[in-house]
């Protein structure tokens, strides 16, 4: 822990904010940016739909494995200094990017890439976790969320213009000054802390069974229908087998990567839960919907992206209010409606097809959207870390994001081919039409679901305190 805890309305305050959320900001948008490329990649690169999906997943497959291992890394290492390797590395990675000439260089940069996304995510909110007051930490939590969503949902837009006006290897080029510009300023102003009671060891063999975990499971999911039959099903076993291992073995190490006894918190684990499902949705949801205004509605890219605006400013207005709302009251009310409205707004989006009109086909489905959004981001992040003591700020960080990452991972695996789109279906409007709206209803169902969790699960005041100390929990 830094010697003296800041105040959110410093200026080295906001400082560590603003390293916070361009780091973050950066993966974030990368996660979604590539979305509204990806028809443009297929046709310059003559991908497949199988290998645009690893375009998506590559990345998300080694974020999802290894952002435990650089959440605690952060704890032992330093949470700044982890942060800013992971930045450079997402900078050098995404300049590999860009320069790809055939989709397995894509998919190899993208693989790389999501390592030093792994590396800097957990930091991001470990570092603001570390280095604020108590009192302030729900109300810049808020702002970290809100802002960071806005680098979310500014993606397809930004990625819009990029492709109609520039090529898609921009949207990856551009990271490498922003990638600058934040360590500059995080050398600077951020203060270094770490978990002081970390354990000297390091948990390579349950960073190892996850990762395998992930990789055979993605591989399969992806693969099905395409590759050797035996092939798929030994990935699918290999992978099962792995996570269930990692679960065991978790339990019974002392020094774990996933401190097990974290879950012993109702919150914790709900929050989770909820995430898990609400992330897995957000992720295929984007996926399709960019897809779907180009090849069926029969929009540009620039035009596609256009059409997320209101989630930037929505997120933009509303996002650290929210924050400050769930500290008050408690996130069961926000959590519940959050993915309920999120639910409703995809329903919406669902009827997008050919000849939509935006102000009556996509605005509405997208305002109701945003605003189950900014109900949901903030106190879902500020819920997660209130239920970890502070000591395991970055872990706790890391778990709700590896979660996050892999539900959006395995629902983008999972549902094209559950929603029957292979091949280079996303090139046929009337093959891809009908999948698209097979999809949306599916990501409603797990949004509804979302806020069926958070109902049952949480109570009205859970999350409001911060624990102090570790005397609750079973170690």
């Amino acid at each position: 822990m830094p010697d003296a805890l800041i105040s959110r309305s410093s200026s080295q305050g906001r400082w560590v904010l603003a390293a916070a959320v361009l780091g973050s900001g950066m993966a974030m948008l990368d996660g979604t940016v590539v979305n509204i490329a990806l028809r443009s990649i297929g046709d310059d690169l003559g991908a497949s739909i199988a290998q645009l999906q690893w375009v998506v997943n590559a990345y998300l497959l080694s974020l999802a494995s290894l952002i435990l291992v650089g959440g605690s890394l952060g704890d032992h290492l330093g949470r700044r200094r982890v942060f800013m390797t992971g930045v450079a590395w997402f900078a050098v990675a995404s300049m590999l990017c860009g320069v790809a000439q055939d989709p397995g260089q894509l998919i190899a940069a993208r693989l790389f890439q999501g390592v030093g996304a792994a590396l800097l995510t957990p930091g991001s909110l470990a570092m603001i976790q570390g280095s604020f007051r108590r009192a302030d930490r729900g109300h810049v939590i808020g702002q970290w969320a809100g802002l960071g969503g806005i680098a979310a949902a500014v993606g397809p837009l930004l990625g819009g213009w990029i492709v109609d006006n520039a090529s898609w290897r921009w949207i990856f080029l551009i990271n490498v000054p922003v990638a600058v510009v934040v360590m500059l300023v995080a050398a600077r102003h951020v203060p270094e802390s770490r978990d002081p009671e970390a354990a000297r060891g390091f948990d390579v063999l349950g960073a190892a069974l996850g990762a395998v975990g992930l990789g055979g499971a993605t591989y399969a999911l992806i693969e099905a229908g395409s590759a050797d039959p035996a092939l798929v099903v030994a990935a699918a076993v290999a992978g099962v087998t792995a996570l269930v291992l990692f679960v065991v073995f978790e339990r019974r190490h002392h020094d774990a990567l996933v401190p097990m006894h974290l879950f012993g918190s109702r919150t914790f684990s709900v929050a989770n839960l909820l995430t898990l499902l609400v992330y897995g949705a957000l992720g295929a949801m984007l996926f399709f919907l960019v897809l779907q205004l180009q090849v069926v509605t029969g929009w540009s890219p620039l035009a596609a992206g256009l059409s997320t605006v209101p989630l930037t400013l929505v997120m933009l207005v509303f996002s650290s209010r929210s924050g400050g709302l769930a500290a008050r009251i408690g996130p069961r009310v926000p959590l519940t409606l959050g993915p309920v409205l999120c639910g409703l707004g995809t329903l919406l989006l669902r009827q997008v097809g050919a000849g939509t009109s935006y102000l009556t086909g996509v605005l509405p489905g997208m305002m109701v959207f945003a605003c189950g959004l900014v109900l949901l981001v903030a106190p879902l992040t500020s819920s997660v870390l209130a239920a970890a003591p502070d000591r395991y700020a970055g872990i706790a960080s890391g778990i709700n994001n590896a979660v996050a990452r892999t539900g959006s991972l395995l629902a983008v695996s999972a549902l094209p081919a559950i929603v029957g789109v292979g091949g280079a279906d996303y090139r046929q409007p009337a093959v891809f039409d009908p999948g698209y709206e097979r999809a949306q209803l599916v990501c409603a169902v797990l949004l509804l679901a979302g806020g069926l969790v958070a109902f049952a699960g949480l109570r009205d005041g859970a999350g409001r305190a911060l624990p102090s100390t570790l005397a609750a929990w079973r170690e």
